[in-house]
């Protein structure tokens, strides 16, 4: 009885080994070898995630950089000086059209060159032609004079005549060069502000 009894135990042990080595094996585990090309592409997107999140934080604010001073004198443009404020019809296809201002003015063959160098007492010639650009006519008797800087005419003021739009004035006076050497600026005004011709040499 015995001998049947461990015969059986033995048969059935044989069998427990023969069905485990004929079991499948189990499913990968935690102690499984890691994907890295998965785990390298998760990375990415998180970096990627992580600053589109970031860049969605900050401020969307772009730095304002101011002009910094400087000691270059400033000096009056010559065309043209505009005080009146255009203005702008609209139309139904979403432009518009600009109109000329009433008063404005442009100035041509301006002599001297700007920044032409003279001696202290030096001769020259002032010559400008002033444009009427806008669309009023000037009356007679518009007055044009020294507004500032070193006054290097012996005019002060004179009266335009009548200009429609579109009519042009030349001015020509002899000038001399200031005492003072530097940058020197002259300006003259057309009456109502909206035309500032002048003459920029340097005095050495």
């Amino acid at each position: 009885m015995t001998f049947k009894i461990r015969g059986i135990l033995s048969l059935m042990l044989a069998a427990v080994f023969i069905l485990a080595a004929c079991a499948p094996a189990p499913a990968p585990g935690p102690s499984a070898t890691p994907d890295l090309n998965r785990i390298a592409t998760d990375v990415a997107a998180t970096i990627f995630a992580g600053q589109t999140a970031t860049a969605a934080a900050q401020p969307s604010a772009t730095p304002t950089f101011l002009p910094q001073p400087t000691d270059t004198p400033a000096i009056p443009t010559a065309t043209p000086f505009v005080i009146v404020t255009s203005t702008s019809s609209g139309s139904s296809g979403g432009g518009g059209s600009t109109t000329k201002p009433a008063y404005a003015c442009d100035v041509i063959r301006q002599r001297p060159f700007d920044n032409s160098t003279y001696r202290p007492g030096d001769d020259f010639d002032v010559k400008w032609t002033i444009i009427n650009t806008g669309t009023a006519t000037w009356p007679d008797g518009t007055d044009f004079k020294y507004f500032s800087g070193p006054k290097m005419v012996s005019q002060s003021f004179l009266e335009l005549p009548q200009m429609k739009p579109g009519a042009q004035y030349s001015v020509h006076w002899d000038a001399s060069a200031p005492d003072t050497k530097g940058f020197q600026v002259m300006t003259w005004i057309v009456q109502g502000g909206f035309c500032y011709p002048y003459v920029a040499i340097i005095v050495e």
